[in-house]
């Protein structure tokens, strides 16, 4: 992740982000710097495709107005799904899950999928203070619909809204 944002965001040409973030960070391990550049290339070449795909089921959001940080996860996601045969996508959708929670911010999150096993797995394993399942993320009106957020955005999942 962090070479995609840096690759994204700082501007660098890919070798010299290869260099100073995944060489630096993975060491002496070939084997997890291999992978780790494989997937880093991969994802880069699959970004129009992963985001046009995003596009195509977030109705009524723009791209744009997904946070960077956020993007990128989903497009490292879909494309270790798409090119990397080996990896089942249950440890795809995990990964992802697991990178979504390492924040310090929970206000809301958002799925789409068409499968309801992953539709429950992922609600109940995100943690966020209102979690949306195949539809956009905004529409809460204050005051009306229960509503907070986890870690440092907010007290918990639910206040506001009647009681």
């Amino acid at each position: 992740m962090q070479a995609l944002y840096a690759f994204t965001i700082g501007g660098d040409d890919a070798e010299h982000i290869l260099a100073t973030v995944v060489d630096e960070q993975l060491g002496d391990d070939k084997t997890a710097k291999e992978f780790a550049k494989k997937l880093f290339l991969s994802t880069m070449d699959l970004a129009k495709e992963a985001d046009e795909l995003v596009a195509r089921y977030t109705q009524n959001w723009d791209l744009e107005r997904i946070a960077w940080i956020d993007r990128l996860l989903l497009r490292m996601a879909i494309c270790e799904m798409i090119h990397f045969k080996d990896i089942p996508p249950k440890v795809s959708i995990n990964e992802a899950i697991e990178i979504a929670n390492d924040t310090e911010y929970a206000l809301t999150a958002g799925i789409f999928s068409r499968s309801p096993a992953n539709l429950k797995r992922c609600a109940s394993e995100l943690i966020a203070g209102n979690i949306y399942i195949n539809r956009s993320i905004t529409g809460a009106v204050v005051g009306v619909h229960p509503f907070g957020g986890m870690n440092l955005s907010g007290t918990g999942p639910k206040a506001g809204g009647p009681h």
